[in-house]
């Protein structure tokens, strides 16, 4: 008999995993859980909306900082639409609104996946999304001091001078994908630790990556930042860097705390194939057979009802 979705407590992470839900609760606790999503990010867009334009004022500030000696609310930018003001306020409070509610649609999509999971990918599980939070929030805080650079950069090597107008929407485009880059690039030394933590990389393996992977982190800040300035590429690679040197010191814990590395496999490389031991025991030869017993000639076969049965 199927559990009642309406159950909850402790027992909602195990209702899926012993089999006892079917296709169709299934389909219906993902209905409900997006239904509650929904309205989280529905209430999260009224308050971003409300919180609009403070939020515009704190994205204007790098932007404002090029004129040190003219007051914030006497530098305008340019509006080519008549619409583009008020699409503006709404993407911005649809950004707002989903990080405002991103506690309740993360809860929710935790609490469809959590049920498939044992009991220490949830503990992982936790520890992950513990960090991802302010790594997320870090590589933000990063990207809005970068912005203020790269845009001194930007309007400096111009041939048009400082003095420009910059267009509202590509402004804000510019400054919104400069912190969701640097914020998602935070995130890779949990990739780092998620290799280790589930046994596919070594700390030891780790830390002899690194000149790869510090190539590899100034090539993706190249590619990546929007401006052409040597600073924010610098700023992300090196800020990747330290979180990957990092990530391989918190493997070693972990490899030390779940005992690899043992003095038994000291001396073999990590693409050594390890010997195996024989620990065969020999089996004794049995007793002789001195004499085989004769088998018994088959009887023959009674045919006397054939001729009644046909």
């Amino acid at each position: 008999m199927a559990m009642s979705l309406r159950r909850k407590g402790p027992t909602e992470f195990q209702r899926a995993s012993d089999g006892s839900m079917t296709l169709v609760e299934h389909i219906r606790e993902l209905r409900n859980r997006l239904f509650k999503a929904s309205l989280a990010l529905v209430g999260g867009f009224i308050v971003g909306y409300i919180l609009a334009q403070p939020v515009f004022d704190v994205l204007k500030q790098p932007y404002c900082a090029q004129f040190p000696g003219k007051p914030c609310a006497e530098v305008e930018f340019l509006q080519l639409g008549a619409g583009d003001g008020f699409l503006l306020k709404l993407k911005l409070a649809l950004w707002v609104g989903l990080i405002v509610a991103s506690p309740v649609w993360l809860y929710q999509l935790w609490a469809f996946i959590a049920p498939g999971l044992h009991r220490h990918e949830r503990k992982y599980a936790y520890f992950f999304v513990a960090l991802a939070a302010p790594l997320f929030i870090a590589g933000a805080v990063l990207a809005y001091f970068v912005v203020s650079k790269g845009l001194h950069f930007l309007l400096e090597a111009g041939v048009t001078g400082t003095e420009q107008q910059l267009e509202v929407t590509r402004y804000i485009s510019f400054v919104t994908n400069m912190l969701l880059i640097f914020g998602v690039a935070f995130e890779f030394p949990l990739i780092v630790l998620m290799l280790n933590f589930v046994g596919l990389a070594s700390a030891k393996r780790l830390l002899g990556w690194w000149r790869v992977a510090v190539f590899v982190f100034f090539l993706f800040s190249a590619v990546v930042t929007p401006t052409p300035d040597p600073f924010g590429m610098t700023a992300l690679g090196a800020c990747l860097s330290a979180l990957y040197f990092a990530a391989v010191g918190v493997a070693f814990l972990n490899d030390k705390r779940r005992g690899r590395g043992r003095e038994l496999y000291a001396d073999v490389d990590d693409d050594e194939m390890s010997v195996l031991e024989d620990d065969r025991e020999p089996i004794p030869a049995g007793a002789p057979i001195e004499q085989i017993a004769p088998v018994a000639a088959p009887q023959p076969i009674d045919r006397r009802y054939d001729d009644d049965i046909t």
